[in-house]
């Protein structure tokens, strides 16, 4: 008997996913996904920030600024209304190299659980596989200046979402691909506390699972922010941030998509100058440390296309 997959399985992947991000035009959406609690708490208002060990993700030029190694785990149960067996978990490592910049090394795995192999004309069960995705990282920040740095990221990105083709296809749920991030940062910006960043992430060629003429496109992502230190005192340390995101992927209307080179001036072309606008993501955060020991976090995230809004609050506390 001929088997195949409940198909839907490739598709729901992206749908629930990209569903959060206003996107559904490309594949390995799990690359979205912001890991840190801190940066959570700020709205995700941290590409002009980025002084922590999740710089390898927001902003790998921020790693040129930091002289002590660190490392950062974060593990959560992944839209558990939908199932039990979802999980996202990011764990990164930073290393500080005298002379030459910072290092970093990243692993992203997003766990699509256990699914269902059955008949073309049965909801029998015929069998089980479990989907999952992950990408390993490495990332460099050096500085240009005292007060810029520049910061690459390289990817490896393996999806797996089924090792079966569904009906006739000549190919199955798995794919390799590779992408790089390139990032900026400015401190001291025109005026002191003042600090600018951006970070181009997921470029690279497309991701084929079944055959080059159904290859779906990486979600390239634009990241571009600004952070103030409104108050610098010895107790007391507030901070301001606001960011803007854009997907540049370009669907057009034959169901093909630009490469990521001609969609990072293309995608800004589909809905007018207004239009654009109305499909970015407006990120606003705001933090303040007592002390350098307690953190208090807040922040805002607006995506009207995707129509996710969202407040945000968030505590934290440093011992030493």
């Amino acid at each position: 008997m001929k088997k195949t997959i409940l198909s839907g399985l490739a598709i729901l992947s992206l749908a629930w996913s990209s569903s959060l991000f206003a996107q559904s035009e490309s594949a390995v959406p799990f690359l979205l996904i912001s890991p840190g609690a801190r940066a959570a708490g700020m709205g995700e208002a941290f590409v002009s920030i980025a002084d922590d060990a999740t710089a390898t993700y927001w902003n790998p030029a921020g790693l040129a600024f930091q002289t002590q190694r660190q490392i950062s785990l974060m593990h959560s149960n992944w839209l558990p209304q939908l199932a039990s067996d979802l999980f996202y978990d990011y764990a990164t490592f930073v290393h500080p190299m005298e002379g030459l910049g910072t290092a970093g090394l990243a692993v992203t795995y997003l766990n699509l659980g256990e699914q269902t192999i059955t008949g073309e004309d049965s909801p029998d069960p015929l069998g089980t596989f479990s989907s999952y995705e992950f990408a390993i990282a490495g990332s460099f920040g050096a500085n240009v200046t005292d007060n810029s740095a520049v910061g690459i990221t390289l990817k490896y990105i393996r999806s797996n979402l089924a090792d079966v083709g569904a009906g006739a296809e000549q190919g199955d749920g798995r794919a390799n691909a590779f992408a790089f991030d390139l990032g900026y940062m400015h401190k001291n910006l025109l005026v002191n506390r003042l600090s600018f960043g951006v970070n181009l992430t997921n470029m690279g060629p497309k991701v084929t699972y079944i055959d080059a003429a159904q290859a779906d496109p990486l979600p390239t992502n634009l990241r571009l922010g600004f952070s103030y230190g409104l108050v610098e005192q010895e107790f007391n340390q507030l901070r301001i941030a606001v960011e803007f995101d854009k997907i540049l992927v370009k669907k057009n209307d034959d169901g093909t998509s630009d490469s990521w080179y001609k969609a990072l001036f293309t995608a800004w072309t589909d809905d007018g100058l207004s239009g654009e606008f109305e499909r970015m993501i407006y990120n606003v955060g705001m933090e303040y440390w007592y002390n350098n020991l307690i953190a208090l976090r807040t922040g805002y995230h607006y995506d009207e296309i995707g129509k996710v809004k969202y407040l945000t609050f968030a505590a934290g506390i440093k011992y030493s």
